[in-house]
């Protein structure tokens, strides 16, 4: 596996075609101001040890040097090989619901995008544990499988919307169903379901899915988001001043169902915990998962990258030594043998 670990200074790269356009247009002009001060064929032999050819050659001995420079610095690097690396951790799935009723603004910016920021820090929090995302509304979808490669988890979080699932409703039964599935079967890590959700409109069983999941030693939490007097939804999304209404016209008032989601947490062994201003709830949740025993797991990866800029600065160090060897005027002992010896009429 090749890889380059600095790979902001190969943007440096533009600078030489920058300096190629640049040489050429001198160049030109140079030329241009010599057939305006005299024959060219004149001006030769009026300058015999003068050489254009050995001019271009330095220059682009010197612009070669200049992009292994940049390649060195930027680290190219290989992963000698592929082996299991041992961690030691527990595997989390969050749940997170992306009905409608998520848009609510009773938590700001709204219940959903207040809901992925907090989930967002969790991941960056996160160093030998596995992390996995199931989102849910009238069905449940893996949306990240179990994972380690937090980067990646955070980047799919960061496009979730409510358009996202095609069915409207918060069946959190079949999330919970859906989780059991996801998570690693041979591992012995302990496993943990954190359930994001306004826990309205349920279309299944969630308590006894619940129940089901704390016999195959799953742990389930629960988080509610929203206030228990309700908020409107907005029509067109964050912002928008028109709301969801009803067959009869009547503004659609989504509340937080508390009484659910603790029934979840209860007969899944874990907490619920209503979402503040201040946050999601998951640090709580996160202090009492630290508690649980980690067990050590293993994944493969690239190890031991072997670095190689060395090579790179070898290169353009010994381009830059022809660079300063090598004279622009023609030597008048070694002209029979010049390399660069420029037909003479």
């Amino acid at each position: 596996m090749f890889e380059f670990a600095h790979t902001e200074y190969l943007w440096f790269l533009w600078v030489v075609p920058l300096m190629l356009a640049v040489f050429l247009a001198v160049r030109y002009n140079r030329k241009s101001a010599i057939r305006k001060f005299g024959d060219p064929g004149l001006l030769a032999l009026l300058m015999p040890l003068a050489s254009s050819r050995r001019h271009v050659f330095k220059f682009l001995l010197f612009l070669f040097a200049l992009v292994f420079i940049i390649l060195s610095l930027a680290g190219p690097r290989f992963g000698s090989r592929l082996e299991e690396v041992k961690r030691e951790g527990i595997e989390i799935i969050i749940a997170l619901d992306v009905s409608n009723s998520m848009l609510a603004e009773d938590i700001r910016p709204n219940r959903l995008e207040g809901s992925k920021m907090a989930v967002s820090r969790l991941a960056g929090n996160l160093r030998n544990d596995r992390i996995g995302l199931i989102v849910f509304a009238g069905d449940a979808y893996v949306q990240v499988p179990i994972t380690t490669d937090y980067g990646a988890f955070r980047m799919i979080l960061d496009n979730v919307s409510t358009d996202i699932v095609p069915v409207q409703g918060t069946a959190i039964g079949r999330a919970i169903e859906m989780a059991m599935r996801s998570f690693t079967g041979e591992s012995s890590a302990s496993k943990v379901l954190v359930i994001i959700s306004d826990g309205e409109d349920h279309e299944d069983d969630p308590v006894k899915a619940a129940a089901l999941a704390r016999e195959d030693g799953i742990t389930i939490h629960t988080i509610g988001m929203g206030r228990p007097e309700g908020a409107p939804i907005p029509a067109g999304g964050r912002g928008e001043s028109q709301f969801l209404t009803d067959q009869d016209g009547n503004t659609v008032i989504t509340r937080l169902d508390e009484a659910t989601l603790r029934e979840i947490a209860s007969a899944g062994g874990g907490l619920y915990i209503r979402a503040g201003a201040s946050g999601a709830g998951l640090d709580i949740i996160m202090d009492e998962i630290g508690e649980m025993e980690k067990a050590g797991f293993g994944e493969l990866q690239y190890t031991e990258f072997e670095e190689r800029f060395q090579y790179m600065a070898a290169i353009a160090l010994l381009l830059l030594l022809l660079d300063f060897f090598i004279p622009e005027r023609k030597n008048k002992w070694l002209s029979s043998i010049s390399l660069f010896k420029e037909n003479q009429k």
